[in-house]
């Protein structure tokens, strides 16, 4: 018998410009810390299309979806949720490089993030944020040709 779990499928976009990478402040259920601009995806949505209305949403900017990077799998055992369900969760997070091309820097009204910004590359280690960020960065670094970041 195979165990019950929850999976939430989501796209992210490693944006950088000019030394610096886009980063949106996400803040949810007493946790909180800088991510990629991305989250889930909306039921049927191709993961390009999600990533480039999820960038749009979460900075105001209008984005062009690049190569994807890699895949993320996250787990989070049912005690640990935030939502307060008991199941286990999944993420299948799909990465994917970006670049800008028009709208200006806003800030996400009513969502779970709270503001977006430029932060340069030398800023991001002493940053408090995600794990994805770490991620994000490897993938667009080291571009694994199957997606899957090798474990040190």
């Amino acid at each position: 018998m195979s165990m019950q779990f929850d999976t939430r499928p989501a796209a992210y976009g490693v944006v950088i410009r000019d030394g610096a990478i886009l980063l949106a402040y996400w803040k949810q259920d007493g946790k909180e810390g800088w991510t990629l601009p991305g989250g889930g995806l909306d039921l049927g949505e191709h993961p390009v299309d999600g990533c480039r209305r999820e960038i749009q949403e979460e900075t105001g900017y209008d984005a062009d979806i690049g190569a994807m990077l890699g895949i993320d799998v996250g787990h989070w055992p049912g005690e640990e949720r935030l939502d307060g369900s008991e199941r286990d969760f999944q993420a299948i997070r799909l990465v994917y490089e970006a670049s800008i091309t028009g709208g200006e820097l806003t800030h996400e009204i009513d969502g779970s993030t709270t503001h977006a910004a430029w932060v340069p590359l030398g800023k991001v280690p002493g940053l408090n944020r995600v794990s994805l960020v770490d991620i994000g960065l490897r993938l667009h670094s080291e571009r694994p040709l199957n997606g899957k970041l090798q474990t040190p």
